[in-house]
């Protein structure tokens, strides 16, 4: 961590205006989804349907072999088709589930519902991992693992900060129904075995406030906490350090908070209350390279390419197509990826190109850095073939949010840089 820190954080304009108060798209695949076989990294899955099966909404698909238990449900009726391999927005090629969609489209209970309130712990967290709840967030990362094991932790914070740019798919798919957001603060309260619960909400969103607010009244324990727009303060550090005035060293945890996004508490209400997994999903579809910027909900596995027609199609020949928010996102060749279940926008950017000069040494990646790490001294590292620097230095610590490129004067990407140091670094401690 530097000597000396700066604020650790940047005003980004958030562009939020594009698609926050415009209606939500509705879109159903024409033809086919392809339900990517892959729970986060984990694409070791056994596929409990063959060939030919007729399947509903709900349906159990298949579930991982290997690592942390995750389902896999269809989001659409039709019939299983088989595998096909197909680049996704991991920039891997994996296996996906082909469905073809049948005329009528009908859901079923993928679990039966439960009463949070006489169920134990262990039958609230069984409830949660059957479900196949990931985080909604971007991560994926199972949310019942979060909650197995609650000693010593003092409360939970909902993050519905989307700190991103064009993001607004937590706000849009809360607002339809808050009261749904309040039950999930109520499950995971529980689940958590903590006090309170903050929802976590930036302050330039008054009327996502108040909403949340009208609906706590008489709920004990949670509250909003509204925190400043800059960027990343969706990141469970800066939150911590925001609302609890708490630093750590490795997870939320040792601060004595369990962090959930604010769509996954809803997913998690949706299991208790209907026994539903997650099926579809709210998606930004967002940038100055999408003609009519938009929020979409549509199932899981649908192709991105039917989202970009839904918007009008793109702006110009040479768009920057990025699967997630432009600071932290993945740029893709194609839309021919799908929507998964962790997947929350789709960002479209005119393509511009960035002319590098020489480093200036003015600081500005360091004193911007919310890890505390110092970049540049880890971009020269990797310049150097210093994989011992790139060590020291924290290169491992890096969330790769993008926010040293950004403020960087000579437009270089020291983000790359970090991130290739980062991979040396992996590769030196699997090799020691």
């Amino acid at each position: 961590m530097s000597l000396f820190l700066g604020p650790m954080h940047h005003f980004i304009p958030g562009h939020k205006d594009l698609t926050d108060k415009k209606e939500i798209l509705h879109v159903s695949p024409s033809k086919e989804v392809y339900i990517p076989l892959a729970a986060g990294a984990n694409t070791d899955l056994e596929v409990l349907v063959q060939e030919g099966d007729k399947v509903e909404i709900g349906t159990k698909l298949a579930i991982t072999r290997s690592g942390f238990f995750v389902p896999i449900y269809s989001s659409v009726s039709g019939f299983y088709r088989g595998l096909k391999k197909r680049m996704s927005a991991s920039l891997k090629p994996i296996d996906h589930m082909v469905i073809e969609l049948s005329d009528s489209q009908n859901k079923i209970q993928a679990l039966k519902p439960l009463d949070y309130r006489s169920a134990s712990h262990e039958e609230c967290v069984e409830q949660i991992k059957q479900a196949g709840i990931v985080g909604l967030g971007g991560a994926g990362f199972p949310a019942y693992i979060k909650y197995q094991k609650t000693e010593g932790m003092e409360c939970v914070i909902i993050n519905a900060v989307e700190c991103e740019p064009y993001i607004t798919a937590d706000y849009a798919h809360t607002m339809q129904n808050v009261s749904r957001l309040v039950l999930g603060c109520e499950i995971l309260k529980k689940m958590a075995n903590v006090s309170n619960v903050y929802i976590a909400i930036k302050k330039t969103h008054p009327d996502w406030i108040q909403a949340v607010q009208s609906h706590l009244q008489s709920k004990d324990g949670i509250s909003v906490r509204s925190v400043p727009d800059v960027y990343p303060m969706g990141w469970e550090r800066v939150l911590v350090r925001e609302i609890l005035h708490k630093e750590y060293d490795r997870l939320p945890g040792e601060a004595g908070a369990i962090i959930s996004n604010a769509s996954t508490a809803m997913a998690v209400a949706d299991a208790f209350e209907d026994g539903d997994a997650i099926y579809q999903k709210t998606v930004t579809v967002s940038g100055d390279g999408i003609k009519e910027p938009h929020n979409i909900v549509c199932p899981v596995g649908t192709p991105v390419a039917e989202l970009i027609s839904a918007c009008q199609g793109y702006t110009s020949d040479s768009v920057r197509l990025i699967a997630g928010g432009p600071m932290m996102g993945k740029t893709i060749v194609n839309d021919q990826f799908v929507v998964d279940r962790a997947t929350n926008a789709i960002t479209v950017l005119k393509h511009v190109e960035d002319d590098e000069i020489a480093c200036l040494r003015c600081g500005r990646c360091s004193d911007h850095c919310p890890s505390g790490l110092q970049p540049v001294r880890i971009s020269m590292a990797v310049k150097m073939g210093n994989a011992e620097e790139m060590e020291k230095r924290g290169a491992l610590s890096c969330i790769e949010c993008g926010l040293c490129t950004y403020v960087c004067p000579s437009h270089i990407d020291v983000t790359e840089n970090v991130r290739k140091a980062k991979r040396i670094v992996s590769l030196k401690k699997k090799k020691a």
